[in-house]
């Protein structure tokens, strides 16, 4: 190990060395948090103009960090935010946090991460510690970071040092956040490794070293991948439990009572967020490279993705039962982030509901009490309806996306509009009219005809 290798170590064993964090988002803005926390002085990039000033004023705009967290942050002094990629000029260490869609034909979008390395490049010192956190295929932090800073004359391990961690946020999560979550990382070479392990093991308490990046990054892959197949697999029992006429949610229940060898998982009307609909296409994509075609991806994709469909069939058959068609019908889809208790719309299902009964000519609104808009498929701004149970009440029929848990489940289900529940959120307010995804409809009414959707 040469000599500067050494004191870029002790600076960060003693907290002298300053660390940069690119991307502000949910995965960003709590890791510089937890890193000003443990005593560091930290470099905060990000773009976006807005993000940077309600940092500035203490106004969070991460579920997982508050207003108060984060102004007392800010009043030590040792949180720079920025939009100036020059600040990489004096950053000993950074990680990357930057966003990695996928694009229309849905293959990886490393765009972002691209971005980011041509700034790296510009203006890095020699040394620098680079940790991309960002999730992606095997393979990424050699061929889009190291092949391109080698490119100028530097050797990673002796010149600068390279890592890959992946980020393993859960957005409002009251158990486990950015310090107490396991960090699993890999280092380009022995020395990296050994610079990356002794940065984390400063604000996060249990570090899992791995033998290198491709393993850190399928790890990643693996953990998404799992549970993308689990929740595929739930979602088929829910349609094949529908046509049964057998609850799904009590055999979960009854099968969840083994205390080894099942995990449970729960239907739902879709998947959402960064990670579950994503990454599975990540490594799909990745290994169609190597002429392997992993039918469990696909059809987990397949599956989850069609879920939204099953909604707004599950929605006919229920307002046949009242003698109406989708057409026409007010709808009101209640909650529309991804999961519960959060903003968050990334990828969410309820969008696609949204946009599959306006196409079936439903009239369509939505209440959510955290995410308050959306933009839909044709650029219209749709915001949501206030808190209003008399407005409620004129509803054909209400349709849970999200179960958050300020929502006055008891109170909506004595309005005695027909309600179908996609996340058993309704389960102690049983009626006749609540109707649940993985159940069949049993008949309340007797119209006098029956109406074609």
């Amino acid at each position: 190990m040469n000599e500067e290798y050494e004191t870029l170590l002790n600076a960060i064993e003693n907290k002298k060395a300053v660390l940069g964090v690119v991307g502000l988002g949910y995965v960003g803005l709590p890791l510089a948090v937890e890193m000003v926390k443990q005593g560091f002085t930290v470099v905060g990039i990000d773009l976006d103009p807005n993000k940077i000033e309600r940092i500035y004023r203490g106004d969070s705009y991460i579920t997982d960090i508050s207003s108060e967290e984060l102004a007392a942050c800010m009043e030590t002094g040792r949180f720079k935010p920025t939009t100036d990629y020059s600040m990489i000029a004096v950053i000993d260490a950074v990680s990357i946090c930057v966003p990695t869609p996928l694009s229309e034909n849905q293959d990886p979008d490393t765009s972002y991460i691209t971005m980011v390395v041509d700034q790296i490049k510009r203006f890095m010192k020699p040394n620098l510690l680079i940790t991309l956190e960002s999730t992606t295929y095997p393979g990424t932090t050699e061929e889009l970071i190291q092949h391109e800073i080698e490119k100028l004359g530097f050797k990673v391990g002796k010149d600068f040092y390279l890592c890959f961690s992946p980020e393993r946020v859960d957005p409002s999560n009251s158990k486990f956040n950015t310090r107490n979550t396991p960090k699993v990382i890999g280092g380009t070479t022995e020395a990296c490794l050994k610079l990356g392990v002794a940065l984390y093991r400063q604000y996060v308490e249990t570090v899992v070293p791995v033998s290198n990046p491709k393993v850190a990054e399928m790890s990643k892959l693996l953990e998404n991948t799992f549970r993308s197949v689990n929740i595929a697999f739930v979602n088929e029992m829910a349609m094949m439990c529908d046509r049964m006429g057998i609850d799904v949610w009590e055999v979960i229940n009854a099968a969840a009572t083994k205390p080894f060898g099942f995990m449970p998982f729960y239907p739902g009307p879709g998947i959402g967020g960064h990670c579950i609909p994503l990454d599975p296409m990540y490594l799909s994509w990745k290994a169609k490279g190597f002429r392997f075609y992993s039918k469990f991806i696909e059809l987990a994709q397949s599956t989850n993705d069609n879920m939204p469909y099953y909604v707004i069939n599950k929605t006919a058959t229920i307002l046949n039962e009242y003698a109406k068609s989708v057409k026409r019908s007010n709808i009101l889809l209640l909650g529309m982030a991804y999961k519960p208790d959060i903003s968050d719309l990334r990828e969410s299902p309820g969008l696609e509901v949204y946009e599959l009964f306006k196409e079936n000519g439903a009239k369509v609104e939505y209440y959510d009490p955290y995410a308050v808009s959306f933009v839909d498929k044709n650029g219209e701004t749709i915001r949501s309806v206030e808190y209003d149970l008399a407005k409620f009440r004129s509803y054909d029929c209400i349709v849970l996306i999200t179960n958050h848990s300020k929502l006055d489940y008891g109170t909506i289900a004595s309005l005695g509009v027909p309600i179908l529940d996609t996340r058993n959120a309704f389960k102690d307010y049983a009626r006749p009219h609540i109707y649940k995804i993985g159940h069949s409809v049993q008949h309340v009414t007797e119209p006098d005809e029956a109406v074609l959707i």
